[in-house]
């Protein structure tokens, strides 16, 4: 193909469906021909318009798959043909302190896929080399797109906890990020408590791999988990400060409140709450490329699966606003071949 269709943003939710030039990759770079890309609520710093300059178009999406068509100079471990995977993290620079370190994930001259850079509501995407993920050659793409970015947050919270399998991990919400906290958490040892509201979702928990089930309706979330011996970690993935807030007395001695939703109002924590059990409030942030890989590889292991809902790329504007809406069960992925 010459040219590739697109979903530009501009401004606030001002998406237009284009045809772009296909190019050669930059230097550092390979070409995507893109199968599949999920909508995340991150895209919304993208098509919301909050970027530093909303009026240039900019295409969004950060959970991409898809197989190499081109490398540009300098690329020599990948190859046109070979499947991977594009995240959040479009790849490092290996220059800056914080790569110099072996800090990827805080590179300072990251480029952001989908929202820095165009991302893959699209036919074709490019990305540097450095973060790139190759994806299990039995993987259906329209499954593994969520994993690249809900996916690998969950997975990098867990790991970074610190929790001792068989100790006790709770995973507030059970929707896009918290149905597969809950499946990962589960594989890797951990005893399980979903937080929730409402009855009717103990028996998902329970299908996801949940030990125990909490429903924030009719009681302290907190208390219910000092009941069942309190949590060595809590992965907090509601977007609401409010919600967040009141776990903090829900962990066991040294526990950690791990922030991984991104909430609008913030945290309000007694700091008595933090000092008398040495307790801890953390942010964390998805994982390098290398990770990304080690989640997909322990994903299709164990049998973790994203529920998605699939929709032609033709609908990514709709597709956008059913996953803003809350309504869609749990992850959509667009589906951009023809």
């Amino acid at each position: 193909m010459d040219t590739y269709r697109a979903f530009e943003v501009t401004s606030s939710r001002n998406f237009a469906l284009v045809e772009r030039e296909v190019r050669d990759p930059l230097p550092g770079q390979v070409r995507i021909r893109v199968e599949a890309c999920g909508v995340c609520h991150s895209d919304v710093v993208a098509v919301e318009g909050m970027r530093a300059d909303p009026l240039v178009p900019v295409v969004p999406g950060h959970e991409i798959v898809g197989v190499i068509d081109a490398v540009g100079v300098g690329v020599t471990a990948w190859t046109p043909g070979t499947r991977v995977g594009v995240g959040f993290l479009n790849g490092h620079c290996g220059e800056c302190e914080q790569c110099r370190r072996g800090d990827f994930v805080n590179c300072a001259n990251q480029p952001a896929t989908g929202t820095t850079v165009d991302g893959g509501y699209a036919e074709v995407a490019y990305a540097r080399a450095s973060g790139l993920v190759r994806i299990p050659e039995a993987a259906d793409p329209l499954e593994v797109a969520p994993l690249l970015c809900a996916g690998i947050t969950m997975y990098s919270a867990l790991l970074s906890s610190g929790a001792r399998p068989g100790s006790l991990v709770a995973v507030q919400g059970i929707g896009g990020l918290g149905h597969l906290g809950v499946q990962y958490a589960k594989a890797l040892g951990y005893r399980v408590a979903a937080i929730a509201r409402g009855p009717e979702k103990a028996a998902l928990a329970a299908e996801l791999g949940a030990d125990e089930y909490i429903d924030s309706t009719t009681g302290d979330p907190a208390a219910a988990l000092q009941r069942v011996g309190g949590a060595t970690a809590i992965l907090a993935t509601a977007p609401s400060g409010a919600s967040m807030s009141p776990l903090i007395g829900g962990l066991a001695p040294r526990g950690e409140l791990l922030v991984v939703g991104a909430a609008a109002d913030p945290l309000e924590i007694g700091t008595s709450s933090l000092i008398f059990g040495t307790r801890a409030v953390r942010g964390t942030l998805t994982g390098s490329a290398i990770d990304n890989e080690d989640s997909l590889r322990f994903a299709h292991q164990r049998g973790i699966r994203s529920y998605n809902e699939i929709v032609p790329l033709s609908e990514a504007p709709k597709a956008y606003e059913r996953m803003l809406s809350g309504r869609a069960r749990f992850r959509i992925v667009l589906d951009t071949r023809n």
